[in-house]
């Protein structure tokens, strides 16, 4: 009995994560890419800067202006903490006008 009810925990273990994951939408380019904008958007600092968003494979590319370098990097960072970024190609030119 006690083996039968281990066995019984250990495969609803093991089958769950399994399961979960098919109910999951696969993360695209698109969907990072409008991520991305919408959290560079949402930001004080950084959204009122021209920066244009593009990813493949999960990697994104951000090209365009920014101020200074603070906001370079800040880009980058917000860019970074995207779900589904693999990685981040920072493309921004710093220019203060």
């Amino acid at each position: 009995m006690r083996l039968l009810c281990s066995l019984a925990i250990l495969f609803a273990l093991v089958l769950t994560p399994l399961l979960a994951d098919k109910d999951k939408t696969p993360i695209t380019d698109d969907i990072i890419v409008d991520q991305v904008k919408v959290k560079l958007a949402d930001d004080s600092e950084v959204g009122g800067q021209p920066i244009l968003v593009d990813a493949h494979s999960g990697t994104v590319v951000l090209t365009g202006k920014v101020t200074n370098d603070r906001l370079k990097e800040k880009a980058e960072k917000i860019a970074k903490k995207v779900k589904g970024v693999v990685g981040v190609d920072n493309k921004l030119m710093v220019s203060p006008n």
